[in-house]
Formats: C-alpha cells, structure tokens, sequence
C-alpha cells in the first residue's frame, strides 16, 4: 500500500508515535509545518493516539514497516525526517533516506530550531546529568530566573518548546537541557552556550558499538558549546584533559591535586568550602544529598551559576533548599530503624556503584531488570564491602546470581520475579542482617517489567510505603 502523504505539499516524516515523536510532530504543525507521522505497530491506544493527532491536522500511519525500502512506501519522498532517540541513528531505514538525499535529523533538532535565540545549558554525562540537571535548574530558579529543565528528564524539549509557543507564553530566559548520547548524535546542529559533563564510563555499547565512538559523540556536544564545564574528578574526563583547548575544570579534590596534573581548576574544594579564583565561594556541605559524588554535582552547577553572575551566598542559599532528585537516592522512609532508598535511576554498572559508595551500611540491596553490557567488578567489589545480602529480580536475575557467586560475594543472595516480591523480602533480610538500610540500585535498564526507570521507581515507592 503506497501511503498519500500529504498531496501537493512538502511535508516533514516523523518516525514513531511514542511522547518524542508526538511532541516533534506537534510542535512542527504549530510552526506551520505539513506532517506525516508514521509509527511500525499498531494497537487500540496507538489508534486512539492517532485519532487525536488527526484532529490536530497532523496525517498518521500505523503499521509501516520501518526497513531500507521505506521510500517505496510514499507517494512523495519527504523534505526531512525527524527521528525520536529509540530509533538507531544507523537504522537502514534512516540510511535509505540519507543515501536519497533526505535530511535526517533527531527530535531534539525541532526543538533547538523553534526556540532560537534562546541560550541553551545542555548537559550530558554517563552518571550524574539527572542530578546536575535538578540543581542547574533548581539553582537558576532561585536567583529568579525562567529556565526549564526539559529534555532526557520532565518534559520533551520539544514539548517545552510547543508549549512557549502559545500566545499567553513567553520565551525562557535559559533552557537548562539534558542530552543522551541518543539524542546528541541525531542533532549535529546542536551548540549550547553552556555545555556540561559529568562522567564518562561504558554504557549504552551495544547501540554505539565501542567506547570510543560513545565518548566521541559525548565530546562533540562540548567541543560545540561556547563554555565548557567538566569534571576533572572523572578517571576519562582528566585522561584527557590536555586535549581540551579551553574547558573550566572542576573538581571535588584540593587546588593542587588538578594542578599537579597540568590543570588550573575553575572550581575545587579545601576545608569543606567551594573555592574560586577569587577564594571561597559557600559551604560545600550545602546539599544534603548524600555520597562525594554529589560535591562534583554542586561544584558544576555552581559553576554554571558563576557564568549566570550569581553569587557565593545566593548559590548556597539555593542548594540548602535543593529537595533532591527522584529516583536517585531518594529517601523513601525509615521502618523500624531502616532506611528505604529508591535509586532506580542506577541503570548501569557503575551508577548502582556510586549509590553503594554512597551510603553507610550495612545494606540489603536490590537489583536487577534487563542487563547492559558493562564491567561488573567494582560494582561486585562494593557489594562485597557494604551488603549483607543482594535481591535479585527481573531478567537478569540468573545472569547477576552467576556474577555474584563467580566474582567471590560472600552475602546472601536471594532471587525473585518481581519488586512485589523483594520488598517484603527485603524488610525480613534487613532483620535477620541487622541492616541499617535497603537500596534499590539496579544496575540494569527496567524494559523487561517496566515503561522506564521512573516507572520501576515509582512503583518501588509504593510498595516501601505501603509496608
């Protein structure tokens, strides 16, 4: 069946009907644009879904097969195509359409165009861009500012940008956004004014294939932004530090420490206050968050505030008041002298790492979902030396159980199906250990039982609450 697309008219393809490629689609119809929206399934809420896009003047098919032959499928090939972040940038489909000369661009691109001038912070990082993306924000607000978070978190930045498109809405001040490495590949265009990175650790290599091309894409959004902040506390970030030709370098360590290594940091940390070049700045125990990871978070986005023009003690005032982020590390509850953490956001290796070195045990810990490729052994490591016993649920159940026992964990290991199940075993574990808190840091993405992380966190939540 050969698709009509939109007769006689240049028209924009948008691949997929999930929350990026509606708000790309809708967003280019309020911008004047013809839009074709095609998504491959097909079901009673995606036709519902489709129903009320049509209404809006936006054209949709479902079940089109997303392969190399996609053009034959159209009566007219598009002008360009906007592809949400699920799809991989090598797809052959999206191949096809670049080898017929069809501009291909990711989703993030609608949203970078329709809010131009507006400066954007855009912030990626393997760990710690969520958090970073919270405080930035949370930070900028209390100095009085209009600068929405959107992106990778809360709202899709096009989203964001339909909705400043409305006539009683105005433009934001700064856009504060944070960028998968999904989304920075597929908006080449993309040059914040202020880029940050956090850290850099394997992730998401079984979409980009090595490390090496991961960290070249991470690169490519700060070597396009006009200030740069990264965090010299990161082992690859300062591997590479004399690779940077301007960069304001933090770090969480003394002065000395990054001046040793050839580096004049922007920011550092002596005698638990923030120091500049113009000396100390505020308290670095300002946040309550807990774990010495969250110092480098305060410190970059203390750095983005000094750029803003803000100062010490404003900035300081701002991170006490800081309620923390959801889904990582969040303080749940306390039962009869546990603590309950929900760090479903530790959907890697090294992020459920971070979480352990983070907290004071002894824990039980929850893990578990749909694996990643990543080295397991420092994650296994701080296991070792902070849990009494580890939960394990989900797909990776069987595969974590083997890490364990292979990898020397001398704790108790449980397995499950499901978070229904390991709470309440969690609560007799965190009993029988004389556990001082339960952690769910999965170390794993939640596809296999869950929408996303915020789902598998929000029902963790409930179940912890409901004890």
């Amino acid at each position: 069946m050969v698709i009509e697309a939109v007769p006689g008219q240049p028209y924009t393809l948008v691949l997929g009907l999930g929350r990026s490629g509606i708000g790309a689609a809708r967003l280019l119809r309020r911008l004047g644009r013809s839009v074709l929206l095609i998504e491959s399934n097909s079901n009673d809420s995606l036709a519902a879904k489709a129903e009320a896009l049509r209404a809006e003047g936006i054209a949709v098919a479902l079940g089109v097969p997303l392969d190399a032959s996609i053009l034959s499928r159209f009566s007219a090939a598009p002008e360009r195509v906007i592809v949400s972040p699920g799809i991989r940038w090598d797809h052959p489909a999206l191949e096809a359409l670049r080898t017929a000369g069809v501009r291909c661009d990711g989703e993030i691109t609608t949203a970078w165009e329709a809010t131009r001038p507006v400066p954007w912070i855009g912030i990626t990082g393997t760990n710690g861009k969520t958090t970073v993306t919270h405080l930035v924000a949370h930070l900028l607000a209390a100095a009085g500012l209009d600068a929405p978070m959107c992106g990778n978190v809360g709202h899709s930045a096009a989203e964001l940008a339909l909705e400043r498109q409305a006539p009683d809405q105005r433009q934001p001040d700064w856009l504060v956004v944070e960028l998968s490495s999904y989304q920075i590949e597929a908006a080449p265009a993309l040059a914040p004014q202020i880029g940050l990175w956090t850290t850099l650790t394997p992730d998401h290599l079984e979409r980009h294939g090595t490390l090496d091309h991961y960290r070249a894409i991470k690169r490519s959004l700060l070597e396009r932004s006009a200030v740069r902040i990264l965090n010299f506390d990161d082992p690859d970030l300062r591997s590479r530090a004399g690779s940077w030709d301007q960069a304001r370098w933090i770090t969480a360590g003394p002065h000395e420490a990054a001046a040793t290594a050839g580096v004049t940091p922007h920011l550092w940390i002596e005698a638990d206050q923030v120091i500049g070049a113009t000396g100390p700045l505020l308290d670095a125990r300002a946040l309550a968050m807990p774990g010495a990871h969250n110092r480098q978070n305060l410190l970059m986005a203390a750095a983005v505030g000094l750029e803003l023009g803000l100062d010490g003690s404003a900035m300081e005032a701002a991170f006490r008041a800081f309620p923390g982020v959801p889904h990582r590390l969040e303080r749940i509850r306390e039962l009869n002298g546990v603590t309950w953490f929900n760090d479903s956001k530790a959907t890697n290796y090294d992020a459920a790492e971070v979480a352990l070195r983070a907290l004071e045990g002894p824990l039980v810990v929850l893990a578990g979902g749909e694996s990643k490729l990543g080295d397991a052994s420092g994650w296994i490591a701080q296991l070792q030396g902070q849990s009494r016993a580890v939960v394990l649920f989900g797909a990776a159940e069987a595969e974590f159980r083997d890490l364990l026992e292979q990898g020397g964990y001398a704790g108790a290991i449980e397995t499950v199906e499901g978070l229904a199940e390991a709470v309440p075993l969690a609560r007799e574990l965190a009993a029988q250990h004389d556990c001082r808190a339960v952690l769910l840091s999965p170390a794993c993405a939640s596809f296999d039982q869950y929408r996303d992380f915020e789902a598998r966190g929000d029902h963790f939540r409930q179940l912890v609450q409901a004890l």
